[in-house]
């Protein structure tokens, strides 16, 4: 029986990967989901500690500082759990022969291409958040030669704080909301990434290196908010904005289309 930890349980993709597997019940399969409060990752004490007393066959990197604007004013924080953290899972996991697959951005890139991103594409992120993702990237894949890195953008579900359950929440509340529609990428429902993770581990793939799944439409948050509004029965008038009219204290790519 293959054993996979998976770290940041609490989050969106953590708890539809949780579903996911619940749906698929493969009992050759024993997964482990670790919340913060369980397993810390920014913790190197507690991240040996674990790996010390566990054998597992697969990590899956769920945990991430995620507040994007929050991150440029508590850089040491989001650079402790996106890279830190992914370097101590990265030496562990080395250490066992396992695997790793860490969840990474589409912000770190910066955003002038105008032609979808590729995996073999230069980074160069323009905000904290993008830079410690960039810098967790490079950690799992210096430390453990058997990582995958799994770059994703524009993640929603209906679990926990995301642009759709945001929107949800201001579509009963208000009858007009003002939508940036100048930033493009491509919306990824976090049941459609825990399929292609659990997939991953299914057949057992050695392809390791860097890869980019993302929904399949491409569209602008103006779009995306409409396509909400119109699922989900909302009569609310949706504004298009610029990025310039609607400043937020990290600075956003505009093109965040992943190929």
């Amino acid at each position: 029986m293959k054993k996979i930890v998976v770290t940041g349980a609490n989050g969106q993709l953590g708890k539809s990967l949780k579903d996911y597997v619940q749906e698929k019940n493969n009992s050759n399969f024993q997964f482990l989901f670790f919340d913060r409060s369980q397993l810390d990752i920014s913790n190197q004490s507690l991240v040996e500690s674990f790996f010390f007393t566990n054998q597992v066959d697969f990590v899956v990197n769920c945990a991430a500082y995620t507040a994007v604007d929050l991150a440029e004013s508590e850089v040491e924080q989001a650079f402790k759990i996106n890279s830190d953290g992914v370097k101590y899972l990265a030496e562990q996991t080395q250490e066992q022969g396992a695997k790793l697959i860490h969840v990474s951005t589409d912000y770190v890139f910066d955003g002038t291409s105008k032609v979808p991103y590729m995996p073999s594409d230069q980074p160069n992120p323009i905000n904290v958040y993008g830079k410690s993702k960039w810098e967790g990237e490079k950690w799992a894949l210096a430390k453990n030669p058997h990582s995958f890195v799994i770059r994703t953008s524009w993640v929603y579900s209906n679990y926990g704080k995301n642009f759709y359950t945001t929107m949800l929440k201001l579509m009963a509340e208000r009858d007009e909301l003002n939508i940036v529609a100048d930033q493009i990428g491509k919306p990824t429902h976090a049941k459609d990434l825990a399929a292609y993770i659990y997939n991953m581990i299914e057949t057992n793939s050695t392809d390791y290196g860097i890869h980019h799944f993302s929904g399949p439409d491409q569209m602008s948050w103006f779009e995306f908010a409409q396509k909400i509004a119109q699922e989900n029965g909302f009569k609310t008038k949706i504004n298009p904005i610029t990025t310039a009219e609607y400043p937020t204290p990290a600075k956003r790519p505009l093109w965040s289309v992943l190929g």
